[in-house]
């Protein structure tokens, strides 16, 4: 992989997945990889098989839904909508996100603060 791309720390992409289908409402595989990368700037990479586990894992905790469906260009597609439980973890994860994020940037200021003495 390409030094401009970035690794996914484990749990966001499920946590981005989520946020994807709360934002933007059913949508299948593919489409939700594509709002993924295009979010990102084209900073993440997904193939289908990291998307597709991600939705296997999702849904087997009951966080999303799937029915099959016809896609934009008339072929049988899974989509994938966010449940109520879902939104639940949703907005647990976001929550802890945020601590998380702050924390690490916490790291990087006392290193810039430390850097300069």
């Amino acid at each position: 992989m390409p030094d401009d791309k970035l690794d996914l720390l484990q749990g966001t992409l499920d946590l981005m997945v989520l946020q994807t289908l709360d934002t933007m409402g059913s949508q299948h595989g593919y489409g939700i990889a594509r709002r993924i990368e295009q979010v990102s700037g084209d900073l993440l990479i997904l193939n289908q098989g990291t998307i597709y586990a991600s939705l296997v894992r999702l849904q087997h905790g009951g966080w999303i839904a799937a029915e099959w469906g016809t896609s934009e260009n008339n072929r049988r597609a899974k989509f994938y909508s966010i449940t109520r439980s879902g939104r639940k973890k949703l907005a647990r994860q976001a929550e802890n996100w945020d601590r998380l994020s702050a924390v690490i940037g916490r790291f990087f200021q006392t290193a810039a603060k430390g850097a300069g003495e």
